[in-house]
């Protein structure tokens, strides 16, 4: 289990803040795939710039939108200003947040041109303020979602992180690469290492954890065993296999592995993500937005000849629900000679 702060969550599985991605729906879909052993520990909602959640721009309220079955939920802002980022994190405790999370993580030139997300790696004077106003300004865990540096000249895995917990960050994520890096190549463990050595020596009830090519339950296990990190968040990993959290969580609790998801309930759960996207969101925004997420789906329901290219061309949601009947009555009569995608 995990504790951050006073919140102490199921788990030690956290879903990132997977910028275009972690809406409400896919997160509730997250939160109902769980297992004899739990689920999502805690999920986090996409960025949030926190001038548009002061002035609840159209876009920004549907960032963070959350709900009654949305919990616990933890919610991201970037920024360089801390009174406003403060402001910010106050709105975010008043709407359902049980934790904020400050990024200082995202490698995306849209963020880091706006001097947010990694790029305050390279200001930690700047860092340190944002995070100290937006823990003097709430009363829920104040978090911090970091990388190793902004390049492997400029490691702050044995400075930065300590500094943020010496002004109250109650956990630290670390992303195991570079702003330079971005997602290509492989995690460093090593440097998560650095990270959880460095915060532990002087703030052990300030847990770390660990973030970035998780994409199985022996992955998680895996970065944990080898950097000694309290958690592990998954983000891109999760995109494709919702379910992820659900095996991972109890093979972390059991060392056993659950039964693959067969081909067919996760075909469902696709139907089911739909079906929620068109609870929150309109019909041509929903079927644009399952398209996006069949790219993800795809590679775990195989095989399903055309898919991808066939999903690109539907219009509408009946025309979606057709199709996709259709593919699970064949999935159906396939059961169980198919080979399933562990």
């Amino acid at each position: 289990m995990l504790r951050i702060g006073d919140v102490q969550l199921e788990n030690p599985l956290l879903l990132a803040p997977i910028a275009g991605y972690c809406d409400l729906p896919f997160r509730l879909i997250v939160r109902s795939l769980r297992g004899p052993s739990g689920g999502v520990g805690l999920a986090c909602t996409d960025l949030l710039c926190p001038q548009a959640v002061l002035r609840e721009t159209d876009t920004t309220m549907w960032l963070a939108a959350t709900n009654d079955d949305d919990r616990p939920v933890c919610m991201q802002l970037y920024g360089r200003h801390p009174d406003v980022m403060g402001a910010a994190a106050q709105w975010a405790e008043a709407h359902g947040a049980v934790t904020i999370d400050i990024n200082m993580g995202c490698p995306v030139d849209k963020v880091t041109k706006k001097n947010g997300g990694s790029k305050l790696l390279t200001e930690p004077c700047v860092a340190l303020d944002v995070a100290r106003a937006c823990v003097e300004a709430v009363n829920v865990p104040v978090t911090a979602k970091i990388r190793l540096g902004w390049d492997d000249d400029s490691y702050i895995t044995k400075t930065l992180p300590v500094a943020l917990a010496d002004v109250g960050i109650a956990a630290v994520t670390v992303h195991g690469r570079t702003t330079e890096q971005k997602f290509r190549d492989h995690v460093r463990l090593p440097g998560i290492t650095e990270v959880v050595e460095s915060v532990g020596k002087r703030h052990p009830n300030v847990p770390v954890i660990g973030n970035g090519d998780v994409k199985s339950p022996h992955d998680a296990k895996h970065m944990m065993d080898v950097t000694g990190c309290a958690g592990v968040m998954i983000g891109r990993g999760a995109l494709g296999q919702p379910w992820l959290f659900r095996d991972a969580a109890h093979y972390l609790a059991t060392g056993q592995l659950l039964d693959p998801l067969p081909r067919l309930d996760r075909a469902q759960v696709v139907l089911d993500h739909f079906e929620t996207m068109l609870r929150f969101r309109d019909e041509r925004r929903a079927v644009n937005m399952i398209r996006t997420r069949i790219s993800w789906y795809s590679k775990f329901l195989q095989p399903w000849p055309g898919l991808r290219r066939e999903v690109h061309h539907i219009k509408s949601a009946n025309e979606f629900r057709d199709y996709w009947s259709a593919g699970m009555e064949r999935l159906a009569s396939e059961e169980p000679a198919e080979a399933l995608v562990a």
